[in-house]
Parts: C-alpha cells; structure tokens; sequence
C-alpha cells in the first residue's frame, strides 16, 4: 500500500528537508563540521569569546570584517558562485536512493533495496490466494503473481508522478522518486506557496489513484471471471482503490493530511496551524491503525473469521499494523519539526552568522597570523595576494594539527583551502538561499563577500549546524 502518500514537505540535504509524498520532514543533512581538534590549546587561539557583529564599515577601513572560523579541508567541486543572492546553485551530484530505473520529466526514480522484500512478500501472499482461485496454474502461479507486484508497483509510481508533475506545475523542484517498502515517495524540495496549491499538490495522487482503478475496472467487463487476466484486473482494481482510500486518511503523512493541512492553512491564514491540526490527526491515525487493523481482520472485516485465524495470522497482522503505524507516527512527527524548522529558518542569516576574519598574505607565519587574529577579536584567517584578493581559507584542523614551538615557521599558505566560486556567499543570503547555497557545495568553510566583492568575513558550516539545531529546539 502506498501509505506515503502526500505532497510531502521539503527537505534539504545538509539543511533542509526536501518535500515529500510522505508528508516526512527529515532532520535537515548538516552541512559537513570542521575535524574534531585533539588538544585545546590550538583551538583557543581561535575561539576567543565572540564580539557583537559590528556595522558594516567603509570598504577602505574595513580590514578585519566579522567572520567565519577557519577549517575547511574538503576540497568541493566548482559550482555556481552564489554571490548573486537567490542564484540557484547546481548539484553537484544527484542523489542516491537505490536502483536507478529511468527519468520521468526529468526526475530519476529509484528503487529501494526493502521494494524487492516487499516484491517477493506480494508474490508469495497473493500467489496463496490464485492457488485457491486458480489451483490448475500450479508453480506458474508465483510468476503470475510477480506480475501482480511488478504492476501493483507501476501504479504507485503513477501515483507519485500525478504529485511531481503538479510541482512542477507549480516550479517546485523535485528531488528523486523512490518506491520503497508499502509505497512510494516523492521528495519535492520546496513548499507550496499557498494553501490552494498544497491541497491540489496532495489531492493528485489519490486521484490518479482512483483513475487507475475505474480504468481496471473497465477492463474487468469484457473479461471472463476466473481467468489469470480477470483476477489481476480484479487484484489492480481493489489495490488501486485501497491506496485512495488510504492515501486520503486526513492526517500526516498521508495525500489526507496534507489537505487538512491546506484547509487549515487557508482558515487560519498560518501553515504552521494547519501542520500541527494534520500531525496530531496523523498520530491519532496510527493509534487507530495499531489497535484497529488486528481487530477488525480478526473480526472478518477482510474476508478471514475468527474461526479460521491462526496464530501466525494474528502475529502476522499485529506487525503489519505495528509497521504502518510507526510509519504514520515518524511521518507526522517530522512534519511537525521541519514546519518549526521552516518557522525559524529566515533567522538563518550569512551576515549574523559570520565570524570576523584576518587578511594575511600567504608567506605570513602561522604564530603572527594568530597573533593578528587575537588582537582583532577574530577565528578566521583569509589568505590574500598583495592586492587584498582572497585566495584560500586557513583550515582550522591544519591549525591544530601544528605544535606551538613549530607555528613560528610554518607559513598560513600551507595550511590552507583554494577558494572555489562555490565557497564564496553573499552576505545578503538567508533562509532558503543560504542553504541551496552551501548544499551546492559542501565544504566546511566559505567566504562571505559583500555584494562589492569586499571580504566581509568566513561562515563555518558548523556554525550553520549549531543554528539548526536551536532552531529545531525552539517551539514555534
């Protein structure tokens, strides 16, 4: 069953969540942390206490801007500059996810090692159910009812292309398609901008859903009942018509909690409102789903009575309802993390998040580099050419790794990161653009200029990291 359902919510791969069918809002991937140091006392050197961000000064004054701590020792891949604020960055890489299986509009699928489990699970459960409809089929069954799966599984892909296809309607990125264990996610990168296109967003996918199954049943009339082609009509149909259903259960993660939420959203003019009704919706659903699912299957209400149950039945049923109601209760619980983090992520400023930094050229002993940067009140060197022009970021790691007695006679230029395009930020980024930014080009470190090219300061990723995790600490 495609219990993933939804339109999903956003979710960043160091930072932000991407969006997702699931309704999930992951912890955001923190961008890559500086190396852990082994002694202090290198350290201290740097992590002075810090000072209050001061204005910005005139250009020619400025020479010792708020900055980020040094240490960078990744070496990203060129990528879009983003200086410009807002540019969109380019990946460097596509994400992973499992089997590759192709790129509908552009958007690669994958398949997720659990789908095969889940694959040979239907196979073998619905093979049960032709040898009681079908008993001459014999072992040609199983192949039968591996076809069952393989089709059961292309409707659920229909299902999250009706959700990519509206984003991109609607120019909202999408990541990847997984299909995975009981179902299928879309992982769409931003949020709807408004509670209409949310709720349309979510409602698709069911809908396809429903389509899907009209056009089965269709195909079941002309069909004579009790042949391969009849029962797998009639397989496609009811599934299709469960995965509606399902999906349409109003709360998170579900294609349902997502409409509530874009209901909720629209009455109350605050999306965050509409989360938090859809996730504790969502809870109560799982509750529902672990009590209820046993009951009513033990009850009879699909097809089995009481005096046919076994044991292994009940067990069996008991961990399916356990397994789809932790799915519902991951699912509501990141949506309502990820709407805090989205809450408080403009707070995310390159400006207020910078550390102050020391221009040093680069035959500048590593001792009196630091005894500039102490007396400035930085954690940040930048090596510069005669003209002022950056040229790489000092690692802090490499800073720690020198003995003191040896810094005299080590030069900066030794210990540092070239700059890429992709390592220099606008001081002007935040929020959204700051993170697609830096996911753009992982590294530990970036220098952050003003929109005139001056050096402003070095933003640490794990600065970055640190202000994530008090945003998702704070309540909304």
């Amino acid at each position: 069953m495609d219990v993933s359902g939804g339109s999903g919510q956003p979710r960043s791969d160091n930072a932000e969540p991407t969006q997702a069918t699931t309704g999930e809002k992951p912890a955001p991937p923190a961008p890559q942390t500086p190396e852990k140091p082994e002694t202090t006392a290198a350290r201290e050197e740097l992590e002075r206490p810090e000072q209050p961000d001061p204005a910005p000064e005139p250009p020619e004054a400025r020479t010792d801007p708020p900055t980020g701590a040094p240490g960078t020792d990744g070496g990203p891949a060129p990528a879009p500059s983003g200086m410009t604020k807002g540019q969109p960055p380019q990946r460097p890489k596509e994400p992973g996810g499992g089997l590759l299986m192709g790129r509908p509009f552009g958007v690669p699928v994958y398949v997720a090692p659990s789908w095969f489990v889940v694959a040979a699970l239907i196979t073998w459960v619905f093979g049960g159910q032709l040898d009681r409809v079908l008993p001459e089929l014999g072992a040609a069954r199983y192949l039968v009812s591996l076809f069952f799966a393989i089709a059961f599984y292309a409707s659920v892909l229909i299902h999250e292309l009706a959700h990519t296809v509206a984003a991109i309607r609607f120019k909202l990125p999408v990541r990847r398609i997984q299909l995975q264990f009981f179902g299928g996610v879309s992982e769409i990168e931003k949020e709807a901008e408004t509670p209409g296109r949310e709720f349309v967003l979510a409602f698709v996918g069911p809908l396809l859903s429903l389509v899907l199954s009209g056009l089965f049943y269709l195909a079941m009339q002309p069909v004579e009942p009790g042949t391969v082609p009849g029962v797998l009509l009639a397989g496609l149909m009811v599934s299709n018509l469960i995965v509606a259903a399902f999906n349409l259960l109003p709360g998170l993660p579900l294609d349902g909690g997502r409409m509530l939420r874009a209901v909720v959203w629209k009455i109350t003019g605050k999306p965050m409102s509409g989360t938090v009704a859809a996730a504790w919706v969502g809870r109560a659903l799982a509750v529902s789903v672990l009590i209820g699912l046993p009951l009513l299957n033990h009850w009879g209400a699909f097809g089995g009575g009481t005096d046919d149950s076994s044991g292994m039945d009940a067990v069996t049923d008991a961990l399916l309802a356990a397994i789809l109601a932790a799915i519902i209760w991951t699912g509501a619980g990141n949506s309502l993390r990820m709407a805090r983090l989205r809450e408080h992520l403009p707070e995310l400023r390159a400006r207020t998040l910078t550390r102050r930094a020391v221009p040093v050229e680069t035959d500048t002993p590593l001792s009196e580099a630091l005894r500039r940067a102490n007396a400035a009140g930085a954690r940040a060197l930048v090596v510069v050419d005669a003209d002022g022009n950056p040229l790489s970021l000092v690692r802090e790691a490499a800073i720690v790794g020198v003995p003191e007695h040896r810094r005299p006679w080590v030069a900066v230029s030794g210990l540092a990161q070239d700059l890429t395009d992709g390592m220099r930020v606008s001081a002007e980024l935040a929020g959204e653009d700051l993170l697609d930014v830096l996911r753009a080009t992982p590294a530990t470190e970036y220098l952050v200029v003003e929109e005139t090219g001056e050096i402003y300061g070095v933003l640490s990723a794990a600065d970055v990291e640190r202000a994530f995790v008090r945003a998702m600490a704070r309540p909304a």
